[in-house]
């Protein structure tokens, strides 16, 4: 018998086998694929925070940019109708010409409040605001009237859509704001704007 030139290994012990199957170890550090992961995830969390923050901050700015022309309107509208007293020739006109001076003086008197619970002060509203309300058309178009002897109608026709215009925006700002002094505000005053509303109408004969 020829000797055996191969003899047999020693069979391997099963843990030994267990080592070669099993995968390399893996090296220290981060998964390339775990941090895109991470990375992707937490670009995804920034843009749905800023996203939020822009609307609540456009969300905010509506209301507040709304009620700066709201106080600015009043205020405008006070200066004409003071002026314009003097220019009035019927009685009835007067009285409620009278009227409406009292009701833009106490509005614009009790506006502040509800101003300042939104953040803003009546003494310093936007000045460009200010000066477009007070720049508005209605002036020139009065003193046309009072040329040509047609101011009474005119005054009474253009306040009264002035008046409408506020009624409108106060309708505005009630529906998007969260703050209950200028709810309670908005109420009160467009009650009692439309008396005074409808008796411009009614001296127009818009009513009739």
């Amino acid at each position: 018998m020829y000797p055996d030139n191969n003899p047999q290994q020693p069979p391997q012990a099963p843990i030994d086998y267990l080592n070669q199957i099993a995968p390399p170890p893996k090296k220290p550090g981060i998964n390339t694929r775990s941090l895109v992961i991470v990375v992707v995830g937490i670009g995804l969390v920034l843009a749905l925070v800023v996203g939020f923050m822009l609307f609540v901050n456009s969300s905010s700015k509506g209301p507040k940019t709304s009620t700066v022309v709201l106080a600015a309107r009043m205020q405008a509208m006070q200066g004409i109708a003071d002026k314009s007293q003097k220019n009035i020739k019927s009685s009835a006109l007067r009285g409620v010409n009278s009227n409406l001076i009292i009701f833009l003086s106490n509005a614009n008197r009790d506006i502040a409040e509800p101003l300042t619970a939104v953040g803003l002060d009546v003494k310093k509203l936007d000045k460009n605001v200010i000066a477009k309300e007070k720049a508005d058309p209605i002036t020139a178009d009065l003193e046309d009237a009072r040329l040509n002897a047609i101011f009474d109608d005119t005054y009474a026709r253009e306040m009264s859509f002035k008046l409408t215009t506020i009624s409108l925006l106060m309708e505005e700002i009630y529906d998007t704001s969260n703050s209950k002094t200028m709810k309670e505000f908005l109420i009160k005053t467009d009650e009692n704007l439309q008396p005074i509303k409808q008796q411009l109408d009614e001296f127009n004969g818009t009513t009739r």
